[in-house]
């Protein structure tokens, strides 16, 4: 892969590296790796699939003192023993099914690295999204490496600097692809996926984790 430099606002810079598939964002203290074209091939039968068999759940978060719906459906699953927790939830893994552990493998194949757990959302319309947050939970480590899988419609993932929120830029994901989160991204940088009123179908996607602590 080969780096270009481009900006990406006034106080950052970004270098895009590309090979084939994968496109490489550097802004500074981490960087990501995006695949966009991973899965393609595969997307289809694996949103279906995981539409039809993840145990999908309604969950509750805590922010700010109050109680509220999560902008959308979501699943835990992973090996035996890897719990979770974030914004006031507690998970209980749930097994692997026979499709997670091929999306697992696949993954695993392509970034080099190996999970034990994910997280799946489901994102029923532009009305669900994400807020603003890092994946840096302890059970995580101190240098947590994310893998990111979308499948379904594309959204858009935002990007901004924990200590300076007007550094930002964004990425669309787009069905089948792949985006790498490498540490200490995780550390300095918060992403979200921002709602929308534009008419948009359903995405599903995975984070895959390794989590250290039990």
């Amino acid at each position: 892969c080969v780096n270009v430099s481009a900006s990406i606002s006034r106080s950052s810079r970004r270098s895009t590296e590309m090979n084939g598939d994968c496109e490489r964002f550097d802004p500074g203290d981490g960087a990501l790796a995006l695949f966009a074209q991973a899965f393609v091939a595969e997307a289809p039968a694996w949103f279906a699939a995981l539409m039809a068999e993840v145990r999908w759940e309604q969950h509750w978060l805590s922010l700010f003192g109050r109680r509220i719906a999560a902008p959308r459906l979501s699943a835990w699953y992973a090996e035996p023993g890897c719990s979770y927790r974030y914004s006031g939830l507690s998970l209980a893994a749930q097994p692997f099914t026979p499709v997670l552990a091929q999306i697992r493998a696949r993954t695993e194949a392509l970034t080099g690295h190996g999970f034990n757990s994910v997280l799946l959302n489901l994102y029923r319309d532009g009305a669900d999204g994400m807020s603003w947050h890092s994946d840096d939970e302890p059970e995580l480590g101190p240098a947590p490496l994310i893998a990111s899988v979308s499948l379904g419609a594309t959204r858009r993932l935002l990007l901004r600097r924990r200590d300076a929120h007007e550094v930002r830029f964004g990425l669309d994901l787009s069905d089948g692809s792949l985006l790498v989160m490498e540490p200490p991204l995780q550390r300095h940088w918060q992403h979200s996926v921002p709602k929308t009123r534009r008419p948009m179908g359903p995405r599903i996607n995975l984070t895959w984790r390794r989590i250290l602590a039990r």
